[in-house]
């Protein structure tokens, strides 16, 4: 017998936003996008400013919740998120299916102890004491920030502010995390961190992830890289599919990652480098690989 497919976890369909402009006029965002996100993908969405990315996240995770200048489809986990009976019950579990990480973390960073601010979340959610403790104490441990759980956060470095944030959602067990340009106000060392925490949570705890970013080498490391440009979807496939499309990419003001770019002249180059080239690691493999004559 044959096994249906599972429905995706994300379906966006025909959607298209726009805001109030200061002369009180629409001003389009996304214009009739339609895509897909299976549960458990890494997904990074790329997109210069204004590109609309950003409105996106915020319509999925319910931030964005005046749909006057909106059509469209957009069902998270089968619940059509723009319908007007919507109850609060239904409100909630989107909120708590969908969690969302912010590019500066002082922004979501609201007690002054790192362990209250993990609860913050879980506790408004009605989550009883026991099991708050339980939650708060994991999800420390999972971004590797169990030792600071007494700590003031505003004494904590971006990387580890970043992971406090992420710690709050993962107490809160979502489905899906949203990382909002969450690397894009930190240094290389904290941008690492949290690189590595984003794609932990998603290799080893099967969480659905969305980063947002403008950074190429982010994307590289996705299971799949979707490109948006003046609200419109330009590209959808995995990094070594879009990053064939350089052309499309400069339109949209995005560069290739440098490794890609590297590999495409060695090429030109006549030096025969195969496979997927994006990240260090392929790149370097690569490259002995063609001086070994591989």
């Amino acid at each position: 017998m044959e096994q249906t497919e599972k429905k995706p976890f994300i379906h966006i369909e025909n959607l298209s936003y726009s805001y109030v402009g200061d002369d009180e006029q629409p001003v389009p965002v996304l214009k009739n996008i339609s895509l897909d996100i299976r549960e458990g993908e890494y997904v990074v969405i790329l997109g210069h400013n204004g590109s609309g990315k950003s409105t996106l996240a915020k319509l999925l995770n319910l931030v964005i919740d005046d749909y006057t200048y909106a059509d469209g489809t957009i069902l998270v986990d089968g619940v059509d998120v723009m319908s007007p009976d919507l109850t609060e019950e239904d409100i909630l579990n989107l909120r708590k299916n969908v969690g969302m990480v912010f590019q500066n973390p002082d922004n979501q960073l609201v007690a002054t102890v790192v362990e209250e601010d993990v609860a913050f979340g879980p506790e408004n959610l009605g989550v009883p004491h026991p099991e708050l403790r339980e939650r708060v104490d994991r999800a420390l441990e999972t971004v590797g920030m169990s030792a600071f759980a007494t700590h003031e956060p505003h004494r904590l470095s971006g990387g580890q502010k970043q992971r406090v944030a992420i710690a709050g959602i993962i107490a809160m067990m979502p489905r899906c995390m949203i990382f909002d340009e969450s690397t894009a106000m930190l240094d290389p060392v904290g941008r690492r961190e949290v690189i590595e925490t984003i794609e932990m949570l998603n290799r080893e705890r099967g969480i659905t992830v969305l980063s947002i970013t403008h950074y190429m080498d982010e994307a590289a490391r996705a299971d799949r890289v979707i490109v948006l440009s003046d609200g419109k979807l330009m590209l959808d496939g995995t990094p070594g599919e879009v990053f064939t499309h350089s052309d499309t990419l400069r339109k949209a003001g995005l560069d290739l990652p440098q490794c890609t770019a590297v590999s495409q002249y060695l090429i030109t180059q006549n030096l025969p480098v195969h496979g997927e080239i994006n990240t260090p690691e392929q790149c370097a493999e690569a490259i002995l690989k063609a001086w070994k004559g591989i």
